[in-house]
């Protein structure tokens, strides 16, 4: 049995926001043509002959996913809706989300420009001779959300914008018209636009380009998504992938710390770490001849109080350990995890 998995190209391989070659590393795959930068078409998981990975654009991945040209891929949300969304088609299944490459799908203008929505937009350009133009990646999920917004149903009724793909042109409304991008989106205000809907993480680019957010279309984050070809055997190896990806992306949000504490004082620091709930579930003693060592794993949101609190009870000896997985075993009660 084959499975056949789609890794993103691009954002999604970035070191400063997904790096999904890292977190197969970290979840136990030795993957080979795949390094950020480096990627290959055919890329090889050398410790799981079952796996065929291919490199695949995001925009491309569900087509793929309902060609059955792959089983399995890991994209955003975002993408998954942009195909689906006029045919209704749910063929495509999220297998787990992966809690990273976080994005908002936004609709932005001119900074200098007085609307403070979509329909504040639409509405004060309601006396307008020439159609509105918006560039974006996303043209259904623009449309549909054009044609739900308030102002513009009131000045349009259910009349559906032409949608222009390259040649192919599609709708009624000559009025507004959406128009595909094939990235560098935010640089079609300068060139004339009205309007872009793009993504975007921190909006940071959009204001150096000048721009504004005046709507959110939808917030999406990366996924492990399986087409109509992923049954049976497929389907339970690919459950199988996402726990032990979802480990790696779990596991970044914690700490492995140990410390060292008198003897005497330990059962105190046990009790005081259940109490503040410092620890994932009850903490590991190995008791010594005068001292114990204590380990815990922390959220590392929390690890600088915890810090200060432990060396009131004269911990030393302290060490902090990023961990490569956390898988918890909720019914058991126990976790297995990877230092690095």
């Amino acid at each position: 049995m084959k499975i056949v998995l789609g890794l993103p190209k691009g954002s999604l391989n970035n070191v400063n926001r997904g790096n999904t070659y890292r977190l197969f590393k970290d979840a136990g795959y030795e993957v080979k043509g795949y390094e950020p930068g480096r990627e290959e078409n055919e890329i090889e998981i050398t410790n799981d002959p079952e796996i065929k990975a291919y490199l695949t654009r995001p925009q491309s991945a569900p087509v793929e996913l309902n060609r059955e040209m792959l089983d399995i891929a890991i994209i955003g949300e975002d993408w998954v809706r942009e195909e689906s969304i006029n045919s209704g088609d749910e063929s495509i299944k999220k297998i787990g989300d992966l809690d990273y490459g976080q994005t908002r799908l936004i609709v932005a203008l001119p900074r200098e420009e007085p609307y403070t929505s979509l329909e504040d937009f639409f509405l004060k350009n309601a006396d307008r001779k020439t159609p509105i133009l918006c560039f974006t990646e996303y043209p259904n999920l623009t449309r549909d959300f054009f044609m739900k917004n308030p102002g513009y149903r009131e000045l349009f009724g259910d009349s559906r914008p032409v949608v222009q793909i390259r040649g192919l042109r599609d709708g009624d409304n000559e009025m507004v018209q959406i128009i595909n991008s094939d990235g560098a989106t935010e640089v079609y205000i300068a060139k004339g636009a009205d309007l872009i809907v793009d993504n975007t993480q921190t909006g940071s680019s959009l204001r150096k380009a000048g721009l504004k957010i005046i709507d959110t279309i939808m917030e999406s984050s990366a996924g492990l998504y399986a087409g109509p070809s992923c049954t049976g055997e497929k389907l339970e190896k690919a459950e199988m992938i996402f726990k032990q990806l979802y480990g790696a992306t779990k596991a970044r949000n914690y700490f492995d710390v140990k410390f060292n504490i008198a003897n005497h004082r330990a059962e105190d620091v046990v009790e005081f770490l259940m109490k503040m709930e410092y620890c994932s579930d009850e903490p590991t003693v190995v008791p010594g001849r005068e001292f114990s060592q204590i380990n815990v794993l922390i959220d590392k949101r929390r690890f600088p109080e915890m810090l200060e609190e432990i060396k009131g009870f004269g911990a030393s000896a302290i060490v902090r350990e990023n961990i490569k997985q956390y898988i918890k075993q909720s019914s058991e009660h126990q976790q297995q995890y990877g230092k690095t």
